[in-house]
């Protein structure tokens, strides 16, 4: 589904990515693990074309066998990129339901998931559909953040830790969604510092250090290293 080749990205002369390689298969969940400052943001940045404004870039962007490097945000997102940003991006101002409405459905990708369906996969939505963004607990705003991409139709999400700052129990109902998400046939690559999680929900897992890709890792490696990666996190 996706193939990044040889990408790098820059901050001025301070350079955050070098040659990064790395695919996605569809129907995969996949997560990005690393320090903080090891340039994971930025790389989902740059898968969204949301890095242009700040540096520059140079390395191929795949998407389902067409090359999207040079395309603008909005054109990756009507080929079915979806980005959840780490401030999860909710309009304080809307309530709930007129957040789930806002951004177009892409209508040239798979089915978009309708506010039915949004309400039975995120209950607490429902309950919740005319209260004001800014009246959400973070676990649910973190719903309202991924609901609202499915909304669009997007076939790859790009999650920016969608479990930060959670408590345990909104954590393992993020990772039942994701699981749910992934069933439906959405592909997923997600950042997340919780080695534990990140075995639970994903298929393969790339560790990524001083802007480069440094191992490849399946569930069974995370397992046997958990204590040695959480030491190199820093957690």
């Amino acid at each position: 589904m996706l193939i990044v080749d040889g990408l790098s990205a820059w901050y001025g002369e301070a350079q955050a990515l070098r040659e990064v390689w790395m695919r996605v298969d569809e129907g995969e969940i996949v997560t990005l693990v690393g320090r903080n400052g090891a340039g994971k943001t930025t790389l989902l940045r740059c898968l969204m074309g949301l890095h242009g404004a700040h540096g520059r870039t140079a390395g191929t962007i795949s998407l389902f066998d067409e090359d999207i490097t040079g395309l603008a945000p909005h054109r990756r997102a009507r080929r079915g990129l979806g980005f959840v940003q780490d401030d999860r991006g909710i309009y304080a101002s809307l309530s709930v339901e007129e957040n789930l409405l806002l951004p177009p459905v892409n209508k040239a990708g798979p089915e978009p998931w309708s506010l039915k369906r949004v309400y039975e996969t995120f209950p607490a939505l429902r309950e919740r559909r005319r209260f004001p963004g800014t009246k959400l607990s973070g676990g649910e705003q973190q719903m309202l953040a991924l609901a609202r991409v499915l909304r669009t139709g997007a076939r790859l999400l790009l999650c920016d830790e969608p479990t930060e700052g959670l408590s345990p129990l909104i954590v393992q109902q993020i990772g039942e969604i994701l699981r749910e998400v992934k069933a439906a046939g959405v592909t997923v690559l997600l950042i997340e510092q919780n080695v534990h999680f990140a075995a639970t929900v994903a298929d393969r897992h790339y560790l990524l250090a001083e802007g480069r890709i440094v191992e490849s890792l399946d569930n069974d490696q995370v397992r046997e290293r958990e204590h040695e990666l959480l030491e190199y996190l820093g957690i």
